[in-house]
């Protein structure tokens, strides 16, 4: 298969999976449920954190977590009385546990507090450095300013040690990304469609090494930034649009 053949296959791929009827089996589901910026922002952001393993077993604790905050995250976030946050502790899901979403709802009070809110943090890192891997770092940086144990820094990848930051990428396309199929938000226009860095997971890096479409053995962020600069040849204004045709075929166990 020559590259302009596998251009057509993905574009096909994308096409097949960026529907509305791909949302409610995925974690961008959660923060669908809502319709004010900042509930989306930290809902999704919430949810994209413990997006690893079942789809399944996500959902029911991205669900739980809302349950938490009284389905109302933003107010929960900034309102929210110690008697309220107790419960928190008992949530857990794999390695994320009640003392991590704690903090992290310290950290985004800080965040909506201090410094104008994540879409403000995230804009602020990429108008300071023209690209992505500058607002990962700067929203890193940011977010663990807040009092925290050493353990919770796991959740919030850092590039800077070669991770592939899959939740945090996949994070920026629901918040940057936006055309007509409604699946991604499009909220945050500041941020350039064609910055993007795709969400590189298993799946989308088993089909991409199948394609031909990446040669790194590691699943890290040079991975991510080898495959990403390939998509951006096959659409320079909207590359991570092939995270749903090599997360779709990966899932699916299909390329047609």
């Amino acid at each position: 298969m020559d590259i302009l053949q596998i251009k057509d296959l993905l574009d096909q791929l994308s096409q097949r999976f960026n529907r509305p009827d791909f949302i409610a089996p995925d974690p961008i589901s959660i923060p669908h449920r809502f319709s004010k910026k900042e509930d989306i922002e930290i809902a999704g952001f919430v949810a994209a954190t413990i997006a690893w393993g079942n789809r399944c077993s996500i959902l029911r604790s991205a669900s739980r977590m809302m349950e938490f905050m009284g389905n109302e995250p933003h107010r929960f976030v900034i309102e929210a009385s110690d008697k309220e946050k107790k419960p928190l502790l008992n949530f857990v899901h794999r390695t994320f546990n009640g003392g991590d979403l704690l903090f992290f709802t310290e950290s985004l009070k800080n965040i909506y507090q201090n410094h104008e809110g994540m879409h403000k943090v995230f804009s602020n890192g990429f108008r300071e450095t023209g690209n992505i891997t500058g607002a990962l770092t700067h929203f890193r940086k940011i977010f663990l300013e807040t009092e925290h144990e050493k353990r919770s820094e796991k959740h919030i990848s850092d590039i800077a040690k070669g991770a592939a930051a899959k939740r945090l990428n996949m994070y920026l396309r629901w918040m940057v990304r936006k055309d007509k199929q409604g699946v991604d938000f499009g909220l945050w226009t500041d941020i350039p469609m064609s910055e993007l860095l795709i969400p590189l997971d298993i799946h989308t890096a088993t089909v991409a090494r199948t394609l031909g479409l990446l040669t790194r053995k590691q699943n890290d962020f040079k991975a991510v930034v080898e495959l990403t600069q390939i998509l951006r040849k096959f659409d320079p204004n909207d590359p991570v649009k092939y995270d749903y045709a090599l997360f779709g075929a990966g899932v699916t166990k299909t390329m047609i």
